[in-house]
């Protein structure tokens, strides 16, 4: 146990994703719980789903359930002590009511559960372990599929105490493949949901919570999970925290296809703006948000920096450089003087420091880049004639900090053969440019 930024006693150490010694762990006293639940227009769901929070083997007076309403023309229905907060309806906008229900969440665990997708008794107590001990960790639970047509709290109630169950629908094979995600990778976003997920409060809210601008169906589950991730967070699965979703998956509902990939590709493109996955990107095209940020020191040889921005360019990677003038480059936009906006941090999956312009061998950046992937070290550093280099990973560098604790402790690093050449004063452009 190590100290945090705050002074406070670190949560133990899990190295990269590695999660397994607290897989049986227990808080020694249950931890204070609120519920975010996401509401529209649906109140037998909701009288479901309610009933199904009241029934947690989790103490009731360590549980908080907050009814997050989009905009319905009537508030909901709730029962005593459940806290009701509503916007404005302006469309479907699921990911600003999660975040005005986590506005009202007192307790230091975070769980989300959709407005038709009723938990079981152990839900609570199974999906907020993790995250009181490992205030970093961020955790999906396994959604599985009932027709719960006609059903009322009284029938769930006598289900749950080993009587008829609804009948079970087909479980995504998507969801079933998430494993443990002891071995996440930059792609295990894909397996977190916010209908079944949970994290601290705390970091919830240091990421700054879901991403306002999707007002659609899809997709801003997946972008906070991976912005999670590359803030250090430790993705885990829980299957033994069960809900269970009124209806079908959305892939299995058999609805128009043609119409089905339309709304799939728009959500796609959401994705794309925001989060740095080639698999949503492909190839080419120019990205707000870039997958890998590097920092030049320029010096004092403007050819020596013009050649060396155009090297890291070059690089074959979806990547922006910072601290030079973009005159220089004729305007280039992935070029920027200054520092990087935090935005851009939150999303970056790699960050480059240079003391100075060098011409990269070809693909030496992009293997370096790629051995601080999850798997690999946190940190790379080497130097070529005085030019010091530093290739690093986003979540290792944000979760090291955020503990104050050596990146060797919960990532390692290693010094290499930096794989590039100093410019050095003064190069011939004309001989240059052409071997770039």
């Amino acid at each position: 146990m190590g100290r945090g930024v705050d002074g406070v006693l670190s949560p133990p150490v899990v190295r990269g994703n590695d999660w397994s010694v607290l897989a049986d762990a227990r808080p020694a006293e249950p931890p204070t719980v609120s519920v975010v639940v996401p509401y529209y227009r649906a109140q037998a769901q909701l009288d479901l789903v309610l009933a199904g929070l009241a029934a947690q083997t989790h103490p009731a007076t360590r549980l908080q359930v907050v009814v997050a309403d989009d905009g319905s023309p009537e508030p909901p229905g709730v029962g005593p002590g459940v806290v009701v907060v509503r916007q404005e309806d302006r469309g479907f906008r699921a990911a600003a009511a999660r975040n005005l229900g986590a506005g009202a969440a007192e307790g230091d665990v975070l769980l989300f559960v959709d407005g038709d997708t009723v938990p079981e008794p152990g839900y609570v107590e199974e999906l907020a372990a993790l995250p009181a001990l490992l205030p970093d960790a961020l955790v999906t639970g396994r959604r599985r599929h009932a027709d719960l047509t006609g059903w009322t709290p009284e029938r769930l109630r006598a289900w749950f105490a080993g009587r008829t169950a609804p009948e079970e629908l087909t479980e995504p094979a998507w969801l079933r493949q998430a494993g443990s995600l002891l071995d996440a990778d930059d792609r295990s976003y894909r397996f977190v949901i916010s209908a079944v997920m949970g994290t601290s409060r705390a970091l919830f809210r240091e990421v700054g919570g879901f991403d306002e601008t999707f007002d659609g169906y899809g997709g801003e589950d997946w972008e906070l999970a991976h912005r999670l991730f590359t803030a250090g967070a430790v993705l885990a699965h829980r299957e033994r925290a069960v809900a269970w979703h009124d209806g079908p998956d959305w892939g299995l509902r058999g609805d128009d296809p043609v119409a089905a990939r339309r709304e799939k590709n728009a959500e796609t493109r959401s994705l794309a703006r925001l989060l740095p996955d080639p698999a949503a990107r492909g190839v080419g095209g120019w990205w707000r948000y870039p997958d890998v940020v590097a920092r030049l020191s320029p010096g004092s040889d403007v050819d020596a920096t013009v050649l060396g921005v155009r090297s890291l360019l070059a690089a074959g990677l979806d990547l922006q450089v910072w601290g030079v003038d973009p005159d220089l480059l004729d305007g280039d936009p992935r070029v920027h003087a200054g520092e990087p906006p935090a935005a851009v941090l939150a999303r970056c999956r790699t960050q480059v420091a240079l003391s100075g312009p060098l011409r990269w061998a070809p693909g030496g950046l992009a293997g370096l880049v790629e051995r601080v992937r999850p798997g690999g070290v946190g940190r790379l550093t080497g130097s070529v004639d005085g030019v010091q280099v530093e290739v690093a990973a986003t979540r290792a560098l944000r979760r090291c900090a955020r503990w104050g604790v050596d990146m060797s402790t919960l990532f390692g690093e290693a010094v290499v053969d930096v794989p590039a050449e100093p410019l050095g004063q003064h190069p011939d452009l004309a001989h240059w440019l052409p071997r770039l």
